[in-house]
């Protein structure tokens, strides 16, 4: 069984999101998506001041397995990106929901983060 915070947001994509407040919102990928990706070898992350739609494509893991893209949960400026994954990215694979953070958003519409799922909602889908 994957490892789904309370706290957090999901997309059906199996991106995460916290707030931070300030209308800031860390991202990153589930336990569940990364245990399904293994061992991940290479990331490619947005650029701080880089602009993200909701849903768009805005960053991309990759593991021995296969490449996928990683969408925004929301739309907004990126303010942040966490630069250790580039010689690190297996930091994600061990720590999803802590040191494997992929970057940070300053949403445009906060609202948008009622349209994402609520924990027990993400672990349904994905225990299906």
């Amino acid at each position: 069984m994957s490892n789904v915070p309370a706290d957090l947001k999901f997309m059906k994509s199996h991106e995460w999101v916290r707030a931070e407040g300030d209308g800031r919102y860390t991202v990153g990928i589930s336990d569940h998506a990364q245990a399904a990706l293994g061992d991940l070898v290479y990331v490619e992350l947005p650029n701080e001041g880089d602009e993200v739609a909701q849903g768009a494509g805005c960053a991309v893991v990759e593991s021995v397995k296969a490449a996928s893209d990683v969408y925004a949960p929301l739309s907004g400026k990126v303010v942040a990106v966490n630069a250790a994954l580039s010689d690190a990215p297996e930091t994600i694979n061990a720590d999803p929901y802590g040191a494997g953070w992929m970057f940070v958003v300053e949403a445009s519409d906060p609202s948008q983060v009622d349209g994402l799922l609520a924990a027990d909602a993400y672990a349904a889908s994905i225990a299906d």
